[in-house]
């Protein structure tokens, strides 16, 4: 564990020491590569999520999506019997999102909640984020283990995952623990 929180601290630290020519350069890289990809041409849902303080920009995503008729569901952490869980709710605008849990821009509670269903997952694309990754598709998320326990009882949701993220979040090996969920893959521009 030292080890992954030393690695997360020293690429949030490159992460955000990137100007804003590059962030908005890579916004839109990545805009174009994942509104170009068959996962998201064929889904119908996108469990996406509103970036927040360095990570990559992703208001494009959310707003085509939206644009096109996709199911929007967004990440919010709630406090059910004494511990924190991840649901995804689902908004119509960007407009509806508020300040959540660490300030991360969350849907309201009243919003609808996506429920899993193994028969509809292959027209599902989950977009999520990371502080690092790498190439055997590992990634070190903030630390609470979230998509990890979200993801462990959707197997056929975990086949339509990519992590996104900056070039520089890219490294070339990181420590993988047992109940870590890898992502089907990884966007890094």
């Amino acid at each position: 564990m030292v080890e992954k929180a030393d690695i997360r601290r020293q690429v949030l630290a490159l992460r955000g020491a990137l100007s804003s020519a590059e962030r908005a350069r890579a916004g839109v890289l990545l805009a174009e590569r994942i509104l170009g990809h068959q996962w998201f041409y064929r889904s119908s849902s996108l469990l996406g999520f509103a970036s927040y303080g360095s990570e990559i920009d992703t208001s494009e995503i959310l707003r085509e999506a939206l644009r096109l008729g996709k199911k929007v569901y967004l990440p919010k952490v709630t406090e059910e019997s004494g511990s924190r869980e991840m649901k995804f709710l689902r908004i119509e605008s960007l407009s509806e999102l508020r300040p959540g849990y660490r300030g991360i821009p969350e849907p309201e509670s009243k919003a609808e909640v996506y429920e899993y269903r193994e028969e509809t997952a292959e027209h599902i694309l989950m977009l999520m984020p990371g502080a690092v990754f790498d190439g055997f598709r590992n990634r070190i998320g903030y630390g609470a283990g979230f998509y990890d326990r979200y993801l462990a009882d959707k197997p056929a949701l975990q086949f339509r995952t990519i992590a996104v993220g900056f070039r520089c979040q890219m490294v070339e090996e990181i420590p993988f623990d047992e109940h870590d969920i890898r992502p089907y893959q990884v966007i890094c521009v």
